[in-house]
């Protein structure tokens, strides 16, 4: 009886041994999990906080229509109620035109006057009567429909410091779509800054009129939605003509149209910032907009 006992006194104690450490392995586990939890739950308060951190500094950002112009174009700049200018008084025709479009602004109700007219204190303005039989009708860079919270904002949209020769299946069709996308994405994203334009960086062969207006091969486009989190951007450059694939074949990122038309956009961004939106072209996201 006496062996019995300490046997069993002996297996007593092993099992004894053995629960703390049973119990050890559970405490280690939950504690590699709860570090795990904890790090992950910082890790993705740090990245929240990146993002808002970043939007809140592009929101207090002034001059985001900003343009950097290419250096071998001529410019003169002109502010106007509802956008700024660079006018190239050699070729007769804008440089580019930025603007910012809120939504509100999107949602305007000033009628079109549709009168177009030179701006004589701009030097090397053309009149309309230069587009006059042309074949080529007088494109706006930023459209009317945008210019409806103002008469005159209206009013000088028709300025002919705002205008270039255009093909009438751009004017009216592609081109015209991605206007209407932008009113779109204003009153979605509350403002967004476009800026728009001939490509100017490619030889110029055609020209119109008695002040001989340069025709551009293409137009582009730039859009910065500033106040979504994250930020973003996209580009387009289309042909002055029928668009084959219409907006989606002509999307591209923000450096590429700095790549073609050697102006330097949104440099007002933060660079991190700056670098990340230029270097996107998120089509289908932003076609999914409504």
């Amino acid at each position: 009886m006496g062996n019995t006992k300490r046997r069993h006194t002996a297996a007593s104690r092993k099992k004894a041994g053995q629960r703390p450490s049973l119990h050890a392995k559970g405490y280690l586990g939950a504690l590699i999990l709860l570090f795990a939890f904890i790090a992950i739950m910082s890790a993705k308060s740090r990245w929240e906080s990146n993002k808002t951190a970043t939007t809140e500094q592009t929101s207090q950002i002034k001059g985001l229509e900003k343009v950097i112009t290419n250096p071998d174009l001529d410019e003169i700049i002109v502010d106007y109620a509802g956008m700024k200018i660079s006018f190239n008084p050699t070729m007769h025709i804008p440089n580019w035109v930025a603007w910012e479009l809120t939504a509100a602004e999107a949602n305007g109700t000033e009628e079109r006057k549709d009168k177009f007219t030179a701006d004589n204190r701009v030097a090397g303005c053309p009149t309309p009567s230069d587009y006059s039989n042309s074949g080529y009708d007088r494109g706006h860079m930023a459209p009317a429909g945008d210019m409806k919270w103002s008469q005159l904002a209206m009013k000088e949209s028709f300025y002919m410091t705002n205008i270039c020769p255009q093909h009438k299946k751009l004017n009216a069709g592609s081109w015209k779509r991605l206007e209407e996308k932008c009113r779109d994405w204003a009153i979605a994203d509350s403002a967004i800054i476009i800026i728009a334009g001939p490509v100017l960086s490619e030889k110029i062969t055609e020209n119109i009129g008695e002040n001989k207006v340069c025709v551009p091969k293409r137009f582009f486009k730039v859009i910065l939605s500033p106040y979504t989190n994250p930020p973003r951007a996209i580009g387009f450059v289309m042909p002055n003509g029928p668009v084959p694939g219409g907006m989606q074949a002509t999307a591209m990122s923000v450096d590429d149209v700095e790549h073609i038309t050697g102006h330097d956009f949104f440099s007002s961004l933060p660079q991190q910032t700056e670098q990340t939106v230029e270097s996107q072209c998120q089509f289908h996201k932003w076609a999914s907009i409504k």
